[in-house]
């Protein structure tokens, strides 16, 4: 095994790693309890690092001053085989799977095993990707861009829209949820040590497998997490087609689109759902909870794959006038 060499950051470089980050008491932007095996040939990234949090001094109403913690936002460009692609505006917690993912949610490389090693460098902003073969025809592929609604502005190249006509998910027979494993996930999200919070202006996103989480990331954009998500399962071969998606975004058609093609054909959200999220969930047969926390949701597509387990309305309250 090649010995990890070092980037301009001081971050040791692990050859086709997945990136693990130290556990403490502070809270944590990525999480991966679940460590399955790499992928054959996996790309080589490094494991570069970043401070998340960010303390400072406020003023408040009442004219007292106090300390608090504020996310880290950074950019990152993204260049590949040396020409210039995007800049991420993120967090920082992972920011090779985030630029896999990314590579991997815009139809620009179909597998992990056509990129040859990601490598980032904080002290320029820079995530350097080296493929196998290139990318044909990428200049073609990225000349159409549409500027979503992710937080900081995501971007969907044109192309990647286009091919969601090919997206096959499981039946309903295959992928399905219970409301009690709904809930389950639900509190475990509640209850999780996060970014958000101790600092708030975060989004976070999950993948369940059952009740079981086997991977959680915090970003500035929901777009951003999503997109570590899908390259944490490129990395592991991870597949959708029996897992559930998690995000305390909106579901809009970005996310929509995301999931499906990460294979998951079932997502829950904390926020809300957009008109076009939700046409675009019921053509590809998606299910879709939105409003979802503390054992309340409602589910407003793929209402065939959720088996209910309603629970007890509570008694109304009479009040009697004194």
């Amino acid at each position: 095994m090649a010995l990890p060499h070092r980037q301009g950051n001081g971050a040791p470089a692990l050859a086709g790693a997945g990136v693990v980050r130290a556990e403490g008491t502070e809270p944590r932007a990525f999480e991966a309890p679940a460590r399955p095996a790499l992928v054959a040939g996996a790309p080589h990234l490094t494991a570069a690092q970043g401070a998340l949090l960010r303390e400072i001094t406020v003023l408040d109403e009442h004219g007292e001053r106090r300390s608090l913690h504020i996310p880290a936002e950074r950019p990152l460009t993204v260049f590949i085989d040396k020409r210039e692609l995007v800049t991420l505006m993120t967090l920082g917690a992972c920011p090779e799977l985030l630029v896999l993912g990314w590579l991997l949610n815009q139809r620009l490389v179909a597998s992990v095993a056509e990129v040859a090693s990601i490598t980032v460098d904080w002290d320029v902003g820079a995530a350097a990707v080296k493929t196998h073969a290139g990318i044909a025809d990428l200049a073609g592929k990225t000349a159409h861009r549409v500027v979503t609604t992710g937080c900081g502005q995501g971007t969907v190249f044109g192309d990647a829209m286009d091919q969601l006509g090919s997206v096959r998910l499981p039946d309903a027979a295959t992928a399905r949820i219970r409301q009690g494993t709904l809930n389950a996930l639900l509190e475990q999200m509640r209850q999780r040590h996060s970014i958000h919070r101790k600092a708030g202006s975060v989004h976070g996103c999950a993948l369940f497998a059952g009740s079981q989480m086997l991977v959680a990331v915090e970003d500035v954009g929901r777009h951003n997490a999503i997109d570590t998500i899908a390259g944490w399962m490129g990395l592991h071969g991870v597949h959708g087609a029996d897992k559930t998606f998690y995000t305390t975004g909106r579901l809009t058609s970005e996310m929509v689109m995301k999931s499906a093609q990460m294979g998951v054909p079932i997502i829950v959200s904390r926020n809300g759902v957009t008109a076009m999220g939700h046409a675009l969930a019921e053509q590809l047969g998606m299910t879709l909870f939105g409003r979802a926390a503390n054992r309340h949701f409602l589910c407003y597509t793929g209402f065939e794959r959720f088996d209910a387990e309603p629970e007890a309305r509570p008694a109304p309250v009479r009040v009697v006038a004194g």
